[in-house]
């Protein structure tokens, strides 16, 4: 029997308080679906040399596509661009996960760094996919 690769999982879901608030997102149900696997816990943000805590910072003119084809951009609230730093990140992400072999990932939901199904739009108000953010 072959042990499961490794899965990369975004560090704040692994009780790491990364979190642009300085907090963790460490999840129950997620412990217990990765138990007896080998985890690669990463957080992009910080990865990119941003501190913790930090500015909110949102996805404006695209997604993630955009940022790396130089079309879209991650910005604060305070509107400075951040986009560099999210991209070393996503950069550092990826590497680190091919080291490792990592055949899968377990994002965070809704950051920019991550966006597991879907991103916050740009706007600081409401959620890409046109809910109120929590």
């Amino acid at each position: 029997m072959t042990e499961p690769s490794p899965v990369l999982v975004s560090a704040c879901l692994r009780g790491v308080p990364c979190r642009y608030d300085g907090r963790d997102r460490r999840s129950g149900p997620l412990d217990e679906l990765l138990a007896g696997r080998r985890v690669v816990a990463f957080c992009p943000e910080q990865a990119g040399g941003l501190p913790t805590p930090r500015r909110p910072a949102e996805l404006r003119g695209g997604d993630g596509h955009g940022v790396l084809e130089g079309t879209a951009r991650v910005v604060e609230d305070t509107g400075d661009d951040v986009t560099a730093a999210f991209v070393a990140g996503a950069e550092r992400a990826l590497a680190a996960a091919r080291r490792a072999g990592c055949a899968e990932a377990d994002l965070m939901p809704r950051f920019p760094s991550c966006g597991a199904g879907g991103v916050h739009d740009g706007t600081f108000h409401r959620d890409a996919h046109g809910g109120a953010r929590a």
